[in-house]
Protein backbone atom coordinates (compact mmCIF):
# COMPACT_ATOMS: atom_id res chain seq x y z
CA UNK A 1 0.00 0.00 0.00
CA UNK A 2 1.14 3.65 -0.84
CA UNK A 3 0.46 6.64 1.50
CA UNK A 4 0.54 9.88 0.49
CA UNK A 5 0.80 12.41 3.47
CA UNK A 6 -0.09 16.03 2.01
CA UNK A 7 1.76 18.26 4.65
CA UNK A 8 4.57 17.70 6.89
CA UNK A 9 3.44 19.96 9.86
CA UNK A 10 3.19 18.19 13.53
CA UNK A 11 0.15 15.56 12.40
CA UNK A 12 1.60 15.32 9.11
CA UNK A 13 5.14 14.03 9.75
CA UNK A 14 4.11 12.32 12.36
CA UNK A 15 1.54 10.00 11.23
CA UNK A 16 4.03 10.06 7.77
CA UNK A 17 6.41 8.24 9.90
CA UNK A 18 4.70 5.97 12.06
CA UNK A 19 2.80 4.66 8.66
CA UNK A 20 6.12 3.96 7.23
CA UNK A 21 7.15 1.79 10.31
CA UNK A 22 3.93 -0.21 9.80
CA UNK A 23 5.44 -1.16 6.69
CA UNK A 24 3.92 1.15 3.91
CA UNK A 25 5.69 2.99 1.50
CA UNK A 26 5.17 6.80 2.42
CA UNK A 27 5.61 10.58 0.21
CA UNK A 28 5.31 13.43 2.09
CA UNK A 29 4.47 16.39 0.47
CA UNK A 30 5.23 19.73 1.06
CA UNK A 31 5.43 22.96 -0.65
CA UNK A 32 8.38 24.15 1.63
CA UNK A 33 10.81 23.35 -0.02
CA UNK A 34 13.67 24.17 2.67
CA UNK A 35 11.50 21.93 5.10
CA UNK A 36 11.47 18.72 2.66
CA UNK A 37 15.92 19.63 2.46
CA UNK A 38 15.82 19.84 5.69
CA UNK A 39 13.89 16.36 6.47
CA UNK A 40 15.90 14.94 3.30
CA UNK A 41 18.72 15.64 5.57
CA UNK A 42 17.58 14.06 8.52
CA UNK A 43 17.11 17.69 10.37
CA UNK A 44 13.26 17.63 12.06
CA UNK A 45 11.35 20.99 12.23
CA UNK A 46 9.53 20.53 15.67
CA UNK A 47 10.61 18.74 18.32
CA UNK A 48 8.82 15.08 19.00
CA UNK A 49 10.82 12.15 21.60
CA UNK A 50 11.79 9.54 19.43
CA UNK A 51 11.15 11.33 15.94
CA UNK A 52 14.73 11.63 14.57
CA UNK A 53 15.42 8.47 14.70
CA UNK A 54 11.69 6.56 13.82
CA UNK A 55 12.46 9.43 10.37
CA UNK A 56 16.04 7.86 9.61
CA UNK A 57 15.05 4.16 10.31
CA UNK A 58 12.96 4.42 7.51
CA UNK A 59 14.26 6.65 5.13
CA UNK A 60 17.22 4.24 5.15
CA UNK A 61 14.73 1.52 4.92
CA UNK A 62 13.15 3.16 1.69
CA UNK A 63 9.80 3.66 3.06
CA UNK A 64 9.75 7.05 3.45
CA UNK A 65 10.84 10.02 1.21
CA UNK A 66 10.12 13.35 1.53
CA UNK A 67 9.20 15.72 -2.07
CA UNK A 68 7.20 19.03 -3.26
CA UNK A 69 6.02 17.05 -5.89
CA UNK A 70 2.27 16.21 -5.47
CA UNK A 71 1.20 14.61 -8.48
CA UNK A 72 3.60 12.19 -8.30
CA UNK A 73 3.08 11.13 -4.94
CA UNK A 74 -0.97 11.29 -5.34
CA UNK A 75 -0.84 9.34 -8.45
CA UNK A 76 0.66 6.18 -7.17
CA UNK A 77 -1.12 6.52 -3.09
CA UNK A 78 -3.86 4.29 -2.79
CA UNK A 79 -4.63 6.73 0.45
CA UNK A 80 -4.04 10.03 0.24
CA UNK A 81 -4.18 11.95 3.67
CA UNK A 82 -4.42 16.05 4.06
CA UNK A 83 -2.61 16.94 7.19
CA UNK A 84 -2.19 20.97 6.09
CA UNK A 85 -2.91 23.29 8.97
CA UNK A 86 -6.72 24.67 9.80
CA UNK A 87 -5.75 27.39 11.80
CA UNK A 88 -8.84 29.48 13.65
CA UNK A 89 -9.55 32.17 11.77
CA UNK A 90 -9.88 35.74 14.02
CA UNK A 91 -9.90 33.95 17.35
CA UNK A 92 -13.01 33.51 16.84
CA UNK A 93 -13.84 29.59 16.08
CA UNK A 94 -13.85 29.98 12.34
CA UNK A 95 -11.12 27.46 10.85
CA UNK A 96 -9.75 29.04 7.70
CA UNK A 97 -10.05 26.09 5.43
CA UNK A 98 -7.93 27.60 2.39
CA UNK A 99 -5.03 24.96 2.74
CA UNK A 100 -7.26 21.92 2.69
CA UNK A 101 -9.29 23.25 0.04
CA UNK A 102 -6.17 23.93 -1.68
CA UNK A 103 -4.77 20.59 -1.51
CA UNK A 104 -8.07 18.96 -2.28
CA UNK A 105 -7.88 20.92 -6.07
CA UNK A 106 -4.31 19.81 -6.57
CA UNK A 107 -5.17 16.28 -5.20
CA UNK A 108 -8.15 15.88 -7.80
CA UNK A 109 -5.98 16.99 -10.78
CA UNK A 110 -3.14 14.40 -9.92
CA UNK A 111 -5.57 11.13 -9.35
CA UNK A 112 -5.32 7.89 -11.29
CA UNK A 113 -7.41 5.25 -9.80
CA UNK A 114 -9.65 4.64 -7.02
CA UNK A 115 -8.12 6.79 -3.96
CA UNK A 116 -9.46 7.08 -0.58
CA UNK A 117 -9.18 10.80 0.64
CA UNK A 118 -8.69 10.80 4.14
CA UNK A 119 -8.69 13.73 6.22
CA UNK A 120 -5.88 14.32 9.18
CA UNK A 121 -6.78 17.86 9.87
CA UNK A 122 -8.77 18.85 12.04
CA UNK A 123 -11.60 20.35 10.35
CA UNK A 124 -15.28 21.56 11.16
CA UNK A 125 -18.39 19.50 10.30
CA UNK A 126 -19.26 19.42 6.86
CA UNK A 127 -15.78 19.67 5.70
CA UNK A 128 -15.92 15.95 4.20
CA UNK A 129 -18.93 16.64 2.27
CA UNK A 130 -17.66 20.28 0.93
CA UNK A 131 -14.62 18.14 -0.48
CA UNK A 132 -16.56 15.20 -1.86
CA UNK A 133 -18.75 18.04 -3.79
CA UNK A 134 -15.19 20.01 -4.95
CA UNK A 135 -13.56 17.08 -5.84
CA UNK A 136 -16.21 15.48 -7.83
CA UNK A 137 -16.90 18.93 -9.84
CA UNK A 138 -13.19 19.40 -10.55
CA UNK A 139 -13.02 15.71 -11.76
CA UNK A 140 -16.19 13.95 -12.39
CA UNK A 141 -14.49 11.47 -13.77
CA UNK A 142 -12.86 10.48 -10.93
CA UNK A 143 -13.49 7.37 -8.42
CA UNK A 144 -12.48 8.15 -4.65
CA UNK A 145 -13.68 8.21 -1.79
CA UNK A 146 -13.62 10.57 1.11
CA UNK A 147 -12.66 9.50 4.59
CA UNK A 148 -12.22 11.36 7.94
CA UNK A 149 -9.45 9.91 9.83
CA UNK A 150 -9.04 12.59 13.05
CA UNK A 151 -5.63 12.53 14.75
CA UNK A 152 -5.32 11.81 18.90
CA UNK A 153 -1.86 12.87 18.72
CA UNK A 154 -0.52 14.18 22.02
CA UNK A 155 2.73 16.71 21.71
CA UNK A 156 5.49 15.16 23.42
CA UNK A 157 4.23 11.30 23.42
CA UNK A 158 2.97 11.44 19.64
CA UNK A 159 4.44 7.93 18.56
CA UNK A 160 3.74 6.07 21.48
CA UNK A 161 0.05 7.38 21.01
CA UNK A 162 0.05 6.43 17.03
CA UNK A 163 1.18 2.89 17.61
CA UNK A 164 -0.57 2.30 20.81
CA UNK A 165 -3.64 4.42 20.24
CA UNK A 166 -7.03 4.05 22.83
CA UNK A 167 -8.89 4.01 19.67
CA UNK A 168 -9.09 4.93 15.93
CA UNK A 169 -12.12 7.11 14.83
CA UNK A 170 -12.65 6.51 11.08
CA UNK A 171 -15.97 8.21 8.86
CA UNK A 172 -16.68 6.37 6.23
CA UNK A 173 -19.80 5.90 4.03
CA UNK A 174 -18.28 3.01 1.26
CA UNK A 175 -17.01 -0.62 1.54
CA UNK A 176 -14.06 -0.06 -0.84
CA UNK A 177 -12.78 2.99 1.40
CA UNK A 178 -13.44 0.80 4.42
CA UNK A 179 -11.52 -2.38 3.01
CA UNK A 180 -8.71 0.13 2.26
CA UNK A 181 -8.42 1.38 5.90
CA UNK A 182 -9.23 -1.56 7.42
CA UNK A 183 -6.11 -2.97 5.55
CA UNK A 184 -4.50 0.70 6.73
CA UNK A 185 -4.55 -0.07 10.49
CA UNK A 186 -4.40 -3.54 9.93
CA UNK A 187 -1.63 -3.86 12.28
CA UNK A 188 -3.33 -2.17 15.22
CA UNK A 189 -6.10 -4.67 14.33
CA UNK A 190 -3.71 -7.29 15.99
CA UNK A 191 -2.99 -5.32 18.93
CA UNK A 192 -6.98 -5.39 19.29
CA UNK A 193 -6.55 -1.81 19.17
CA UNK A 194 -10.74 -0.28 19.03
CA UNK A 195 -11.15 0.80 15.56
CA UNK A 196 -14.42 3.09 15.30
CA UNK A 197 -16.18 2.96 12.18
CA UNK A 198 -19.01 6.19 11.73
CA UNK A 199 -20.49 8.40 8.99
CA UNK A 200 -18.58 11.50 8.11
CA UNK A 201 -20.18 14.37 10.20
CA UNK A 202 -19.65 12.15 13.11
CA UNK A 203 -16.17 11.30 13.02
CA UNK A 204 -15.53 14.84 12.20
CA UNK A 205 -16.92 15.73 15.56
CA UNK A 206 -15.88 13.28 18.11
CA UNK A 207 -12.46 14.95 17.20
CA UNK A 208 -13.62 18.23 19.14
CA UNK A 209 -15.87 16.92 21.06
CA UNK A 210 -12.76 15.04 22.94
CA UNK A 211 -10.90 17.91 23.20
CA UNK A 212 -13.33 20.20 24.55
CA UNK A 213 -14.26 17.95 27.43
CA UNK A 214 -10.54 17.32 28.46
CA UNK A 215 -10.17 21.26 27.91
CA UNK A 216 -13.59 20.76 30.32
CA UNK A 217 -11.76 18.71 32.97
CA UNK A 218 -8.60 20.96 33.11
CA UNK A 219 -10.73 24.15 33.84
CA UNK A 220 -12.80 22.09 36.36
CA UNK A 221 -9.81 21.07 38.53
CA UNK A 222 -8.47 24.81 37.99
CA UNK A 223 -11.42 26.37 39.45
CA UNK A 224 -11.70 23.48 42.37
CA UNK A 225 -7.92 24.31 43.01
CA UNK A 226 -8.78 27.89 43.54
CA UNK A 227 -12.35 26.81 46.55
CA UNK A 228 -9.18 25.03 47.87
CA UNK A 229 -7.31 27.47 48.08
CA UNK A 230 -9.82 29.74 50.05
CA UNK A 231 -11.00 27.05 52.38
CA UNK A 232 -7.64 25.20 53.14
CA UNK A 233 -8.29 21.79 50.93
CA UNK A 234 -5.30 20.13 49.39
CA UNK A 235 -6.24 20.08 45.28
CA UNK A 236 -4.57 16.85 44.98
CA UNK A 237 -5.90 15.08 47.86
CA UNK A 238 -9.87 16.38 45.66
CA UNK A 239 -8.39 15.17 42.25
CA UNK A 240 -7.57 11.57 43.71
CA UNK A 241 -11.15 10.98 45.83
CA UNK A 242 -12.95 12.02 42.62
CA UNK A 243 -9.95 10.58 40.20
CA UNK A 244 -10.84 6.96 41.63
CA UNK A 245 -14.25 7.13 40.48
CA UNK A 246 -14.18 5.04 36.96
CA UNK A 247 -16.63 7.18 35.85
CA UNK A 248 -14.62 9.90 36.16
CA UNK A 249 -11.02 8.93 35.91
CA UNK A 250 -8.14 10.86 36.87
CA UNK A 251 -6.12 12.11 33.70
CA UNK A 252 -6.25 15.61 32.63
CA UNK A 253 -7.39 16.56 36.75
CA UNK A 254 -3.95 18.18 37.38
CA UNK A 255 -4.40 22.12 38.42
CA UNK A 256 -2.07 24.65 37.02
CA UNK A 257 -1.93 28.20 34.95
CA UNK A 258 -4.93 27.39 32.68
CA UNK A 259 -4.26 25.02 29.10
CA UNK A 260 -2.67 26.29 26.14
CA UNK A 261 -1.23 24.67 22.58
CA UNK A 262 -2.28 24.10 18.94
CA UNK A 263 -5.26 22.40 20.19
CA UNK A 264 -8.05 22.99 23.27
CA UNK A 265 -8.10 26.34 22.73
CA UNK A 266 -8.41 26.40 18.83
CA UNK A 267 -10.44 23.20 19.01
CA UNK A 268 -12.81 24.48 22.01
CA UNK A 269 -13.52 27.84 19.91
CA UNK A 270 -14.14 25.64 16.98
CA UNK A 271 -16.56 23.59 18.80
CA UNK A 272 -18.46 26.91 20.36
CA UNK A 273 -18.74 27.85 16.86
CA UNK A 274 -20.30 24.33 15.74
CA UNK A 275 -22.70 24.50 18.41
CA UNK A 276 -23.90 27.92 17.86
CA UNK A 277 -24.04 27.71 13.77
CA UNK A 278 -26.45 24.13 14.65
CA UNK A 279 -28.67 25.77 16.96
CA UNK A 280 -27.42 24.14 19.67
CA UNK A 281 -25.56 26.48 21.72
CA UNK A 282 -23.12 25.06 23.91
CA UNK A 283 -22.81 27.30 27.39
CA UNK A 284 -20.23 24.44 28.96
CA UNK A 285 -17.74 25.34 26.35
CA UNK A 286 -18.18 29.65 26.22
CA UNK A 287 -17.55 28.90 29.93
CA UNK A 288 -14.23 26.93 29.98
CA UNK A 289 -13.33 29.19 27.57
CA UNK A 290 -13.56 32.41 29.57
CA UNK A 291 -12.52 30.70 32.71
CA UNK A 292 -9.41 29.51 31.10
CA UNK A 293 -8.43 33.21 29.20
CA UNK A 294 -8.99 34.87 32.66
CA UNK A 295 -7.01 32.35 34.79
CA UNK A 296 -3.65 33.30 33.02
CA UNK A 297 -4.34 36.97 34.13
CA UNK A 298 -5.43 35.59 37.39
CA UNK A 299 -1.79 33.65 37.71
CA UNK A 300 0.15 36.71 36.74
CA UNK A 301 -1.75 38.08 39.88
CA UNK A 302 -0.92 35.26 41.96
CA UNK A 303 2.90 35.95 41.31
CA UNK A 304 2.37 39.38 42.38
CA UNK A 305 0.54 38.06 45.75
CA UNK A 306 3.70 36.29 46.62
CA UNK A 307 6.08 38.83 45.94
CA UNK A 308 4.62 41.32 48.48
CA UNK A 309 2.45 42.28 46.13
CA UNK A 310 4.14 44.39 43.83
CA UNK A 311 6.98 42.95 40.90
CA UNK A 312 8.23 46.80 39.84
CA UNK A 313 11.89 46.61 39.91
CA UNK A 314 12.35 42.71 40.94
CA UNK A 315 13.81 40.01 38.46
CA UNK A 316 11.33 37.15 38.33
CA UNK A 317 13.13 33.81 36.94
CA UNK A 318 10.62 31.85 34.45
CA UNK A 319 11.58 27.89 34.07
CA UNK A 320 9.52 26.99 30.57
CA UNK A 321 7.73 28.82 28.25
CA UNK A 322 6.29 25.60 26.29
CA UNK A 323 2.59 24.86 26.68
CA UNK A 324 3.61 21.55 28.03
CA UNK A 325 7.31 19.88 28.46
CA UNK A 326 8.38 17.42 25.76
CA UNK A 327 7.51 19.83 22.90
CA UNK A 328 8.95 23.05 21.21
CA UNK A 329 5.63 24.18 21.22
CA UNK A 330 4.21 27.44 22.79
CA UNK A 331 1.44 28.70 20.79
CA UNK A 332 -1.35 29.70 23.42
CA UNK A 333 1.21 28.86 26.14
CA UNK A 334 -0.33 30.69 29.11
CA UNK A 335 3.33 31.83 29.72
CA UNK A 336 2.60 33.85 26.74
CA UNK A 337 0.33 36.43 28.87
CA UNK A 338 2.34 35.56 32.34
CA UNK A 339 5.50 36.96 31.15
CA UNK A 340 3.99 40.16 29.53
CA UNK A 341 1.52 40.87 32.54
CA UNK A 342 4.59 40.54 35.00
CA UNK A 343 6.68 42.64 32.84
CA UNK A 344 4.00 45.15 32.52
CA UNK A 345 4.44 45.65 36.39
CA UNK A 346 7.48 46.26 36.25
CA UNK A 347 9.73 43.37 36.55
CA UNK A 348 12.63 42.06 34.67
CA UNK A 349 11.75 39.06 33.21
CA UNK A 350 14.41 35.56 32.57
CA UNK A 351 13.33 32.96 30.80
CA UNK A 352 14.36 29.33 30.18
CA UNK A 353 13.15 26.26 28.34
CA UNK A 354 14.67 23.53 27.25
CA UNK A 355 13.54 22.97 23.93
CA UNK A 356 11.43 26.35 23.39
CA UNK A 357 13.57 29.57 23.93
CA UNK A 358 13.74 29.72 19.50
CA UNK A 359 9.59 29.70 19.55
CA UNK A 360 9.36 31.81 22.33
CA UNK A 361 11.95 34.16 20.97
CA UNK A 362 9.95 34.84 18.03
CA UNK A 363 6.30 35.51 19.63
CA UNK A 364 7.90 37.52 22.83
CA UNK A 365 9.75 40.84 23.25
CA UNK A 366 11.73 42.22 26.24
CA UNK A 367 12.38 39.21 28.20
CA UNK A 368 16.01 38.09 28.45
CA UNK A 369 16.74 34.52 27.63
CA UNK A 370 18.69 32.54 30.15
CA UNK A 371 21.06 29.24 28.78
CA UNK A 372 19.95 27.27 31.98
CA UNK A 373 17.89 26.99 34.63
CA UNK A 374 20.77 28.01 37.25
CA UNK A 375 21.28 30.99 35.28
CA UNK A 376 17.84 32.51 35.00
CA UNK A 377 17.73 32.11 39.07
CA UNK A 378 21.09 33.80 39.76
CA UNK A 379 20.06 36.77 41.32
CA UNK A 380 16.37 36.99 41.03
CA UNK A 381 13.62 37.63 43.65
CA UNK A 382 11.29 35.13 42.88
CA UNK A 383 11.76 31.90 40.68
CA UNK A 384 8.17 30.48 38.80
CA UNK A 385 7.62 27.41 37.45
CA UNK A 386 5.26 27.37 34.39
CA UNK A 387 6.16 24.33 32.53
CA UNK A 388 6.89 20.83 34.11
CA UNK A 389 10.03 19.51 32.02
CA UNK A 390 11.59 16.68 33.91
CA UNK A 391 14.50 19.00 34.52
CA UNK A 392 12.77 20.50 36.53
CA UNK A 393 11.26 18.52 39.09
CA UNK A 394 15.26 17.78 40.45
CA UNK A 395 16.46 21.17 41.11
CA UNK A 396 19.66 21.39 43.27
CA UNK A 397 17.71 23.30 45.82
CA UNK A 398 20.47 24.19 47.99
CA UNK A 399 21.91 25.65 44.89
CA UNK A 400 18.76 27.57 44.06
CA UNK A 401 18.42 29.06 47.59
CA UNK A 402 21.87 30.56 47.26
CA UNK A 403 21.31 32.05 43.85
CA UNK A 404 17.96 33.91 44.57
CA UNK A 405 18.09 37.14 46.57
CA UNK A 406 15.12 35.29 48.42
CA UNK A 407 13.56 31.66 48.89
CA UNK A 408 10.60 32.06 47.16
CA UNK A 409 9.23 29.60 44.65
CA UNK A 410 6.05 29.75 42.83
CA UNK A 411 5.46 26.76 41.34
CA UNK A 412 2.37 27.12 39.06
CA UNK A 413 2.89 23.20 38.16
CA UNK A 414 2.89 21.60 41.89
CA UNK A 415 5.82 19.72 41.19
CA UNK A 416 7.06 19.88 44.38
CA UNK A 417 6.23 19.44 48.22
CA UNK A 418 4.88 22.00 50.42
CA UNK A 419 5.94 20.53 53.33
CA UNK A 420 9.65 19.59 51.96
CA UNK A 421 9.91 23.15 50.60
CA UNK A 422 9.71 24.82 53.61
CA UNK A 423 11.55 22.16 55.61
CA UNK A 424 14.37 23.39 53.41
CA UNK A 425 13.89 26.97 53.60
CA UNK A 426 11.58 28.15 50.79
CA UNK A 427 8.49 30.34 51.12
CA UNK A 428 6.53 28.11 48.63
CA UNK A 429 3.55 28.71 46.80
CA UNK A 430 1.84 26.31 44.52
CA UNK A 431 -1.95 26.21 43.42
CA UNK A 432 -4.81 24.41 45.36
CA UNK A 433 -3.05 23.99 48.34
CA UNK A 434 -1.68 26.40 51.05
CA UNK A 435 1.72 28.42 50.76
CA UNK A 436 4.57 27.28 52.92
CA UNK A 437 6.96 29.81 54.67
CA UNK A 438 10.35 28.56 56.00
CA UNK A 439 9.26 29.32 59.30
CA UNK A 440 6.56 26.74 59.40
CA UNK A 441 3.98 28.88 58.80
CA UNK A 442 0.72 28.30 56.66
CA UNK A 443 -0.55 31.22 54.14
CA UNK A 444 -3.35 31.10 51.42
CA UNK A 445 -1.70 33.09 48.36
CA UNK A 446 -5.07 34.12 46.57
CA UNK A 447 -5.00 36.51 42.53
CA UNK A 448 -5.55 39.62 44.71
CA UNK A 449 -3.24 39.15 47.85
CA UNK A 450 -2.11 36.50 50.64
CA UNK A 451 -3.37 36.06 53.58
Amino acid sequence: MHVAMIGTGYVGLVSGACFSEFGFDVDCVDKDSAKIEALRGGRMPIFEPGLEALVASNVGAGRLRFTTELAPAVGRADVVMIAVGTPSRRGDGHADLRYIYAAAEEIADALTGYTVIATKSTVPVGTGRELERLIAARRPDAAFDIVSNPEFLREGSAITDFMHPDRVVVGVESEPARATLNELYRPLFLRETPIIFTGLETAELVKYAANTFLATKITFINEIADICERIGADVHDVAKGIGLDGRIGSKFLHPGPGFGGSCFPKDARAFVRIAEESGAPSRIVEAVLAVNEARKARMAEKIVAACGGSVAGKTIAILGITFKPNTDDVRESPGLEIAPALAAAGADIRIYDPEGMAEGRAVLDGVTWSESAYGAMDGADAVVILTEWNEFRALDLERVKTLLKSPLIVDLRNIYNPADMAARGFYYVSVGRAATRPDGGVATVQGGGAR
